[in-house]
């Protein structure tokens, strides 16, 4: 490709000298490995040619020749182990180009634009990012990609989208913010730079093997290495990129402004649907089934509450990039199942316990039943205090304890800290983390960076007292589940959203005083003496 040179050898220094520098190190530590064995053939060399007859220095050649062997064996099993070990792989839907003609034509149209090569294949990440993915490695090319097909050596990366871009953004927008990334190809192509960047994931690799039972030995060599060459691996990257960007200049620059605002939105948009309406969902074993749909809700929903956004709903009359998509519905639910196995630690595939949920059905089957749950929860933890029972799992049982333990200057510190415990229980009994949790590229279905921070026993508390609130809501007054697309639960009182709750249920968790929610019970005909509905 003509322009592949030229696209790496801007900047000072280029990106091709620092793969060249990360390149030496391989180099070096190869030219140490047979040092020993070079040594050892003078010796030898030398013996047989009567150079160096009698005094110690049949003993030095033996034992010069048995290190030699050794640091041989040593370094084949060390280079095998960053040849062959399989590098992190991002956990991707595969999308292959008879479900997406038209997206892959848009990616092709932009390489043919910037004389780059066009990326192998295409992916989508239930997140807000895209990138490049190389999937060359020679343990690819044995076993296959997990999530999509067979890499050839010498292929292009794989292109790898934000679903929620898809849903979003429209196809213009989208062609703008791909335009870099596309261009990244270029230096991929790059037969030095492809070399650095393999050698590095290579010894990436070498380290995971090294923390194996039996392997630690390769995990040092190997860190070594990367902190020889960890400086002018990232100045490559940075170069590569910079590279990318000026190549990219000529194509959709105007719109590109625009673009990576709607990308901002996105990210906030995507980020308060995870938290607050598909994170009370995956706690119960239900995921819902569109969240990129539901990222367009949400969005347009912010678009029309905050003024700044009022101007992006023109946009919505425009094209959709999922348009470019055959079957949208099927590729947004298999993102959302990803996204539930991702960000929670949820199975890989749907069975009794972990089943799909459509937004039709969200309020019913997911906050009222996220409501009784809670209730629950919060009638057994009195139960385990010894409080007693009444008529029922009441309301009232619920007011009067909370009031007299503020009487008796606990504040409800023994419920709340019951509840903290009770709810860890679970957790460990289902193997889900509490509050949700995100996951590094290349992990698969371990959770690990929480979606929300962690709860105190009193917001806690304060959740579950409001649950048993709008559970004896349901039951005895005009009042429905619903789904507010940014906020997730709420509760509807003749249609319409009530959120003056919150301050009044903080006042009797914080203060005791169950007056202001009793005023508020009344003025919406609910009756606290009336027994709820549990799970």
């Amino acid at each position: 490709m003509s322009g592949t040179g030229s696209i790496v050898e801007g900047g000072a220094p280029s990106a091709r000298s620092r793969a060249l520098a990360v390149l030496r190190v391989r180099s070096r530590a190869l030219a140490l490995g047979v040092l020993p064995a070079a040594l050892a053939v003078v010796l030898l060399s030398a013996r047989m040619t009567g150079r160096l007859a009698g005094g110690p220095w049949p003993v030095v050649t033996l034992v010069v020749c048995v290190v030699a062997v050794l640091v041989l064996l040593v370094g084949g099993v060390f280079a095998a182990v960053v040849l062959r070990a399989s590098p992190a792989v991002t956990p991707t839907v595969p999308l292959p180009e008879s479900t997406a003609p038209d997206l892959y034509r848009l990616v092709r149209d932009l390489a043919d634009r910037m004389d780059v090569p066009a990326p192998s294949a295409i992916a989508l990440t239930p997140d807000c990012d895209s990138w490049l993915e190389d999937r060359t490695h020679a343990a690819h090319r044995r076993s296959g990609i997990p999530g999509g097909r067979e890499a050839e050596p010498g292929a292009a990366p794989v292109l790898v989208i934000g679903s929620p871009f898809l849903w979003w953004m429209r196809v213009a927008e989208l062609r703008a913010v791909l335009a870099p990334v596309v261009a990244g190809t270029g230096p991929s192509a790059h037969p030095d730079i492809a070399d650095a960047r393999g050698f590095v994931r290579g010894l990436d690799a070498a380290v995971d093997v090294g923390s194996r039972p039996g392997l630690g030995w390769i995990g040092g060599p190997a860190r070594l290495l990367l902190r020889l060459c960890q400086a002018d691996a990232a100045e490559m990257e940075r170069g590569v990129a910079a590279a990318a960007s000026d190549r990219a200049q000529g194509v959709d620059y105007g719109l590109r402004i625009v673009a990576q605002e709607q990308v901002g939105l996105a990210y906030a948009g995507w980020d308060r649907l995870l938290t607050r309406v598909a994170l009370p969902a995956w706690r119960m074993g239900r995921w819902p089934a569109h969240l990129d749909a539901g990222v367009v809700s949400a969005l347009t929903e912010l678009s029309r509450r905050d003024r700044l956004a009022e101007g992006f709903t023109s946009r919505l009359g425009e094209r959709p990039a999922c348009d470019l998509l055959e079957r949208p519905g099927v590729i947004d639910e298999a993102a959302s199942l990803l996204a539930a196995r991702l960000f929670h630690g949820g199975p890989a595939e749907a069975g009794p316990d972990w089943s799909p949920v459509d937004w039709a059905a969200y309020p019913e089957e997911v906050v009222d039943r996220k409501w009784r749950a809670e209730a629950t929860r919060l009638h057994a933890a009195l139960d385990a205090l010894a409080v007693p029972p009444g008529p029922g799992p009441t309301l009232d049982r619920v007011l009067g304890y909370l009031t007299d333990a503020a009487g008796e200057g606990a504040a409800g510190e023994a419920l709340a800290g019951r509840l903290s415990g009770d709810l860890a229980r679970e957790d460990r009994s289902t193997g889900a983390g509490s509050a949700g949790a995100g996951v590094a590229r290349g992990a698969d279905t371990v959770p690990l960076f929480p979606l929300q921070p962690p709860r105190s026993g009193r917001d806690l508390l304060a959740d579950h007292v409001t649950a048993m609130v709008c559970a004896a809501a349901v039951d005895s007054a005009d009042a429905a589940p619903g789904l507010d697309w940014l906020d997730g639960p709420v509760l509807l009182v003749g249609g319409e959203r009530r959120a003056d709750l919150a301050p009044r249920v903080l006042t009797l968790v914080e203060d005791g005083d169950p007056e202001p929610l009793r005023d508020w019970l009344a003025e919406l005909g609910v009756r606290p003496e009336k027994p709820v509905r549990l799970l």
